[in-house]
Order: structure tokens, then sequence, then C-alpha cells
């Protein structure tokens, strides 16, 4: 048999493992109090004061301290996490068995993520997949914007994670629904597996093993 050209499958989390929700998170976040949430939030990445908690730039406590000042009340610690993780709709069961399935074919799997700490207390949880297992379960290692201090599509974020897999960039799979991400990661010369948050996304990863492993020096497309 010969030899795979791609080892190591870098996988996002919202709108890929979790399907994202904007209404939902934007409704939370009114209901805390927070009725322009509009200005700072973003499919693919956050700006302003949560721009800031995802890159890591402020912690939690300066995070509920602002979105407090926002709200002109105190926001507890659980309601803003309550708001926070409403990004993300329940995660389909299939979406969690293909990575014990490509991991069990010897891929070496990576989550990078732009993600806070109170999204990470859910994720990073025993209860995260109602098993008993948190993410990390799931992976051999874990990249998230705030630990990194870089926040996708800054190519910053796509070096990190390349530093920590150890490999050239064309034995990567990276798989995300944000186009600029895909072209952030495809211009490091990464092959990448652009998908559409919320569909079955699951049956499109054997077919582009299938063709980048039997495709010798060609380049990824990132398409």
């Amino acid at each position: 048999m010969a030899e795979r050209r791609i080892t190591n499958i870098v996988i996002d989390f919202g709108g890929v493992i979790a399907p994202a929700s904007m209404e939902q998170v934007k409704s939370r976040f009114r209901e805390i109090g927070v009725k322009n949430i509009e200005e700072y939030l973003d499919v693919i990445t956050q700006r302003g004061f949560i721009g800031d908690f995802e890159s890591g730039t402020i912690g939690t406590e300066e995070f509920i301290s602002k979105i407090s000042e926002i709200a002109g009340q105190e926001v507890t610690h659980e309601r803003s996490a309550y708001a926070c993780q409403g990004f993300f709709l329940p995660i389909p069961q299939r979406n969690l068995d293909i990575l014990t399935r490509l991991r069990s074919e010897g891929y070496a799997l990576s989550l990078l993520s732009n993600t806070n700490p109170l999204v990470a207390e859910w994720t990073l949880s025993d209860s995260f997949d109602g098993k008993g297992h948190p993410l990390s379960h799931y992976f051999d290692r874990i990249y998230l914007s705030y630990a990194i201090k870089a926040m996708k599509p800054d190519p910053k974020a796509f070096m990190n994670m390349l530093e920590g897999e150890g490999v050239e960039p064309e034995r990567i799979l990276f798989i995300d629904d944000g186009e600029r991400n895909i072209e952030a990661a495809s211009k490091l010369g990464i092959n990448t597996l652009k998908v559409t948050n919320g569909e079955d996304w699951t049956v499109l990863v054997e077919p582009r093993l299938k063709e980048l492993n039997g495709c010798g020096d060609q380049e990824g497309t990132g398409r």
C-alpha cells in the first residue's frame, strides 16, 4: 500500500463539529442585556470585547465586567457562559463518531478553534458529549484561540498549529466552514476541505482523503 500523503487532520469546532446558530447566540446575549450584540458577533471572527476575549487579550473577569457595563446591570458568570455557549446547536453523534473512526485509522486529529474560556468550560468538561468525555477525548491536540493568542484567519493561528503538529503543511487536511479560514490555510500550503454549517460533512471527508492520498505532489486547492 502506498504511503499516505495526509497524516494529520485539523478540524474546526463551531460550524463543523457543532452546528452554529447566530440567531440563538444573539438572542441569548440580548436576554442578558447586551442589546447591541450585532456590533460584536461575526460568523468567523468576533469583534470588540468579544474578539478580545477570544484572542486572549482579556480574561474572563474583564469580559464579564464588560458585559455588565453594557447591560447596565451585574451579569453573573453563569449567565455569561449561557450566552457564549448559545452559539452552538446540539452536536450530531455522527460528527463525534467520525473523529473516533479517523483516529482508529491512524490519522492524528487536532482541533483549531476560535473560542473563549466560557465555551471551554463546557467543551473541556466531562459533560461535553453526554457520555463522560470532554472534547479533548476525541483529539490528540487542541489549539484554542484564547490560549494561543491568535484567531483564524490570522496566519499566526495556523503557524502555531503547524508548529504543534510537527509535520509539513502538505501532510495536513484542514476542515473548516469559513471561506476566509480556508483561504488563509491554503496560502500556507495546507490542504483543505470547505464544508457548510449544518450539513452532514462527514460524508465528504473520505472522498477528500482519497483524492489527496492518491494525488502525488499536487497542491491542495483550498476548495
